[in-house]
């Protein structure tokens, strides 16, 4: 049977039963009210005013909320002037100075009498005035650290260490003193400085630029050989400021060896042979981070040698015994440009030892 309002036959084939069946899945919650265009006036409103029973309402915003869009803009703002700020930032970093070529001046000393020697190398040590020097790199001493204006206490320390790594493996390390090793020493450099150290070992050149003996502490393997590992050592390290990005290193250290010639048995007399080495580092952040140092000055003198022999690629020191022959200096030919002066010292007899 038909529901109220439908034809005698029935409803139409495929039509809902009733109105109330029609609308039976639509829920009329307040957000559909909310949302209908058209608004049915109060019985007050109607009566009052003989208003039509409805009234258009404006259409709702829909979108984001003002909260919304402020974040919105933002973001968009910080995103921009960050790639602002990286693509033309006032305050770049200034980039790293180059490293300055070594300057290095190796200066002989030539004993005024026979070197003093003898088989025993504890009695030569303390008949000489290394007698109160420390042995190996306990002579190398840290200084009191502090930090800087603009380097941390880290920071200085690092600098130090470095220094102080290089002149243990260009002074102690026996591989470098006799056996010819470059390596543990190249490694320590700034690489913008390995050219002038590769140049210096592959075409030695007293210029002034390209001595091995300016790097480092090397004897004449076919010469003379250590008579005692235990190397004498003593002298000081310095660290300071020379502006906001740069740290410079002052070492200023003697090194006295007991040397006998190269074959020699062990009963062999022996001889001292000191070296004083005032070594100048320089450290950006660069070298501070991978622990390298830049080696801009290096001021040596050693002794005994003959002023005569070429001490640019090996030191070839006088032995127990022996003295210097006569004559001076190497000869300097003021008309050859780029050559450095040649400079001879004497060794004081109060440096040898009294035997």
């Amino acid at each position: 049977m038909g529901g109220l309002g439908d034809p005698p036959e029935g409803p139409p084939d495929g039509a809902s039963g009733g109105g109330e069946e029609e609308y039976r899945s639509v829920v009329f919650d307040e957000s559909f009210v909310r949302a209908a265009r058209l608004q049915e006036f109060s019985a007050q409103e109607r009566i009052a005013d003989h208003a039509p029973a409805v009234r258009r309402r404006p259409p709702m915003r829909r979108g984001l909320s003002r909260q919304a869009l402020i974040l919105v803009l933002l973001i968009a703002v910080a995103f921009g002037t960050a790639i602002y700020m990286g693509v033309r930032h006032p305050y770049q970093a200034p980039a790293a100075k180059p490293p300055e070529p070594l300057r290095m001046t190796v200066i002989p000393l030539a004993p005024q009498g026979a070197v003093p020697g003898t088989a025993d190398t504890g009695l030569l040590y303390a008949r000489s005035p290394a007698d109160q020097f420390r042995i190996g790199a306990d002579g190398i001493t840290m200084p009191a650290t502090r930090r800087t204006a603009h380097f941390s206490d880290s920071q200085v320390v690092t600098a130090l260490t470095t220094a102080k790594d290089y002149l243990v493996e260009s002074a102690l390390d026996p591989d470098v003193l006799t056996g010819g090793a470059t390596r543990p020493v190249r490694i320590l450099l700034d690489p913008q400085q390995l050219d002038q150290f590769d140049r210096s070992f592959d075409h030695p050149t007293a210029d002034g630029r390209h001595a091995p003996t300016g790097w480092l502490v090397r004897f004449d393997p076919s010469h003379a050989q250590l008579a005692d590992p235990q190397i004498r050592v003593q002298g000081t390290l310095q660290a300071a400021e020379t502006d906001a990005d740069t740290l410079e290193v002052t070492a200023d250290h003697t090194f006295v060896y007991a040397l006998r010639p190269t074959g020699s048995e062990d009963g062999a007399k022996a001889s001292l042979f000191t070296v004083r080495r005032e070594l100048h580092f320089r450290f950006d952040r660069d070298d501070l981070r991978m622990r390298q140092a830049e080696l801009v000055g290096s001021y040596v003198q050693a002794g005994p040698l003959a002023c005569a022999e070429d001490a640019t690629s090996h030191l070839r020191p006088l032995l127990a015994g022996q003295t210097a022959k006569a004559g001076g200096p190497a000869g300097t030919d003021p008309f050859a440009t780029g050559g450095a002066t040649a400079l001879c010292g004497s060794l004081s007899a109060s440096a040898q030892p009294r035997v």
